[in-house]
């Protein structure tokens, strides 16, 4: 390639929101359901900006039967006068050009979610139709987008429309923005209700006092929040259906250096952690420094506490983070000035203020130091709870090397348990977990050695979510398991040292089977959740029928697919169907063929689309509490698939 090749009118120039549509990712993270809802959210936190201001007191999300979704405020409305700078109306410069907004230098907004200023712009420029509302000064304004080029002045509006079919009221002063979503862009432009309100309700627990209306006229659904008791609230609803340990819960809201720090801790007496992170009502789902800065002030607190009260004796070495962080729930919270607000990453899913640790640690430390002086109950509890853990620790040290041990010295095979592959490439391999010794026959015999390893569990293994690490290294199916995959477990768990990189779930497609299924998916998302988050996880799909035509041979995965195949192929002639109960009526030709072949085989990734949630699920179904689980069951009783 010559210099003459590449000449200055090679340099490409992306103007206004071009670079937004070229590059999408970059700006709202993905372009499915999970991105278009962080467009949709971009714009209700505009909205949650205008509260936290201390103007607006309603925030209205609805959804029309189109999937056309209109958020609107009472807050005070886009200003809509002729910017100085540019010479065009600051509702057009917001809505078109990036880093423009009120949250910027010395702006409107002290504390704001919007860090780059690109929200509303972006969602602009990734809409087919977009058309924004402002009320203010007695007045009505509008201007019409489409992907984010204005296809209006900003004109006043003589005739306001309908508020999006009543169901949002007449308010003073405000902004309304309706929008749809660019279908080119976008694999699905139609939003999850439930999801929605689940991010929604999060963000009401953050911002106290703020009314949220949501309506879905698809389903004719629609959901109000509203709360007073901030993140006590929040950390309460995320122990529900667990038995706590203090009650009432560690509350902190605090103002240092003009940063508002809030915190609420309770602690249940389960044996996992959850601890939501958040930025300006931004949910940090990588944490961040304000996380980093909790986790540093719990275990001060609570190691000050126990050389104090007794708990540890001086010959005894301090408590660990791990310790503290069984049956832990808390939230930790930061409110700044947008303006040196730092995230790392467009998505803001990771802090990265490095200022706000020492303000976190110091909030923090104090607060929990005077909590257990004047609960001196709920402390104790606490210190029980977390001495138990730092015990059973230990025991799971042990066991765990025990495990490990026994793996090295059988080369990291158990005679009788696992039939290796050949491939030595984690990348290339795969390991089936298959349900019995008669169905780990045929897969074996039907595998392709070359790639795929088997190994079979007998009965069902232990559940889980109800046992200490301790407890569940007792179990010889899961060492045979731990053992299998190399990736350690506990604090030792590396995922680099995974031996396969498709791990394949194949039960029977019965109760028992199901039953199986959720103890390993259980275990899973408790002790190697790092699993799922690199897609390693697979469900198999076995057929439910074999059918029979004279010499022809048809197999199905569903009764619809089956009802299907009888339609077109039988006219008439003697079929025979055969229901699979289990794994083991297959012989090893057809299990290969159906269910283990690349070629043809369906596979079910596991994925955890919200981790809260899941943990609720996994609590409420595997957990000791029995009246959540006797409702869940009543609750979906019809939607059951049942074979008796």
């Amino acid at each position: 390639m010559t210099n003459e090749s590449y000449q200055a009118k090679d340099i490409q120039v992306l103007e206004g929101l071009e670079p937004v549509r070229r590059r999408p990712g970059m700006y709202i993270g993905s372009t499915d359901l999970r991105g278009l809802h962080h467009m949709l959210v971009e714009i209700v936190d505009n909205s949650i900006d205008e509260a936290l201001a201390g103007f607006a007191k309603n925030v209205w999300v609805v959804i029309a039967k189109d999937n056309k979704t209109t958020v609107a405020d009472d807050g005070r409305g886009i200003p809509t006068e002729i910017h100085p700078k540019v010479q065009k109306s600051s509702l057009e410069v917001a809505m078109t050009m990036l880093h423009a907004g009120g949250k910027f230098g010395q702006g409107a907004y002290k504390i704001s979610g919007g860090l780059h200023g690109v929200g509303a712009s972006a969602v602009n420029a990734l809409s087919d139709w977009l058309r924004v509302e402002v009320k203010r000064d007695g007045k009505t304004w509008f201007q019409e987008y489409k992907r984010g080029k204005p296809t209006t002045a900003v004109l006043e509006e003589k005739k306001p429309s309908p508020q999006a079919n009543g169901k949002i009221p007449e308010y003073k002063t405000g902004t309304k923005t309706i929008f749809v979503a660019d279908k080119s862009i976008f694999s699905t432009t139609s939003p999850d209700f439930s999801l929605l309100a689940k991010q929604i309700k999060e963000r009401a627990y953050l911002v106290a006092g703020l009314f949220f209306h949501l309506y879905d006229e698809r389903d004719d659904e629609e959901l109000h929040y509203y709360f007073d008791g901030g993140l006590e609230s929040l950390v309460r609803h995320l122990n529900k259906n667990k038995t706590v340990v203090n009650d009432p819960p560690f509350c902190l809201q605090k103002d240092v250096n003009g940063v508002g720090v809030e915190c609420a801790i309770q602690y249940n007496d389960g044996f996992q952690e959850t601890v939501e992170a958040f930025a300006n009502v931004i949910n940090t789902a990588e944490g961040g420094t304000h996380l980093t800065g909790f986790r540093a002030a719990l275990t001060r607190s609570i190691n000050d506490y126990a050389r104090k009260s007794g708990f540890l004796k001086e010959n005894e070495e301090n408590l660990t983070g791990e310790d503290m962080r069984e049956g832990l729930t808390a939230v930790i919270a930061i409110k700044m000035n947008s303006e040196n607000l730092q995230f790392e990453g467009q998505t803001k899913s990771k802090l990265g203020n490095a200022e706000i640790q020492p303000i976190v640690n110091q909030a923090v430390k104090e607060g929990l130091d005077t909590y257990f002086e004047e609960h001196p109950s709920e402390a104790r509890r606490i210190m029980e709870k977390i001495l138990l853990a730092a015990k059973a620790r230990l025991a799971a040290r042990a066991a765990k090397d025990a495990v490990l041990r026994k793996g090295a010295l059988e080369g990291m095979t158990l005679p009788g348990k696992l039939t290796d592959c050949q491939e030595r490439d984690p990348t290339i391999s795969e390991l089936y977990i298959v349900e019995g010794d008669s169905a780990g026959g045929s897969a074996k015999q039907g595998r392709d050695r070359k790639f795929q390893a088997i190994l079979p569990l007998r009965g069902k293994i232990l559940n889980t979510e109800r046992a200490r690490l301790d407890k569940i290294l007792e179990f010889e199916e899961i060492k045979a398991l731990i053992i299998a995959l190399g990736t350690g477990i506990g604090e030792t768990f590396n995922i680099d040292k995974a031996r396969y990189h498709r791990i394949i779930i194949m039960t029977d497609a019965d109760v028992d089977g199901e039953h199986i299924r959720t103890l390993l998916l259980t275990f899973f998302f408790r002790y190697m959740p790092q699993l799922i988050e690199k897609d390693y996880l697979y469900i198999a799909q076995p057929p439910l029928y074999k059918i029979q035509l004279r010499n022809e041979t048809y197999y199905a995965y569903s009764d619809e697919e089956k009802d299907n195949v009888v339609k077109l192929k039988a006219n008439g002639r003697n079929v025979s169907i055969q229901r699979y109960k289990g794994l083991g009526e297959m012989n090893p030709e057809q299990l290969w063929e159906t269910t283990m072949n690349p070629e043809n085989r369906i596979l079910k990734r596991v994925t955890v689309e919200d981790t809260t949630e899941a943990d609720a699920v996994f609590s409420m179904l595997m957990g000791d509490e029995v009246p959540p689980r006797k409702r869940f069951i009543q609750t979906h009783a019809k939607n059951a698939t049942l074979d008796i």
